[in-house]
């Protein structure tokens, strides 16, 4: 003879439903919280000096255009190694996914930035009072990047160009 199941007694039977209920109600509330777009940016834009921000304004500018969240940090590769470093480091854990990083002169911060992240970098060459041939100093300390440590140049002053980069790898 097989043993028939004793029923459950209404307090068991209430607290089933109850617990089903609140499995539902977090289910929804999960739903919910994924719609929501997080604000936090998407793309760095960092330079060596306050006098490069002009120039590197144009691609914020951009990027704000395209409806791409994006911050603006001024950190010298030179002055601040650490600070830089530590930076590039956690850009992917505080949700970004491309690098932006406009340098004169030597023009070491794309490079700086590109050995301390994987995320793609995108070196913008700038022009100062002191550069040599019009950029030419930094453009090419920018583009002659060693084996294993790549970034992406666009042309010098360009920074509006990379924006436009680093919104076509944002939808790739």
């Amino acid at each position: 003879m097989t043993e028939q199941p004793v029923p459950a007694s209404a307090v068991e039977a209430a607290a089933d439903v109850e617990a089903t209920a609140d499995v539902e109600a977090a289910a929804d509330v999960e739903a919910q919280i994924e719609e929501f777009e997080v604000d936090s940016p998407l793309v760095a834009i960092v330079m060596g000096s306050k006098s490069d921000l002009a120039t590197m304004q144009a691609a914020e500018t951009e990027l704000t255009e395209r409806g791409i969240r994006s911050e603006v940090r001024i950190m010298s590769a030179h002055r601040e190694p650490d600070k830089v470093a530590d930076y590039a480091r956690n850009a992917r854990l505080r949700g970004l996914r491309v690098i932006i990083a406009g340098a004169g002169l030597s023009a070491a911060l794309p490079g700086v930035v590109a050995a301390h992240t994987e995320l793609p970098v995108i070196g913008v060459p700038l022009t100062s009072r002191t550069s040599v041939a019009g950029g030419l100093d930094a453009l090419l300390s920018v583009s002659q990047m060693p084996p294993g440590v790549p970034v992406a140049c666009v042309g010098v002053d360009n920074a509006r160009n990379a924006a436009i980069l680093a919104a076509r790898i944002l939808a790739a």
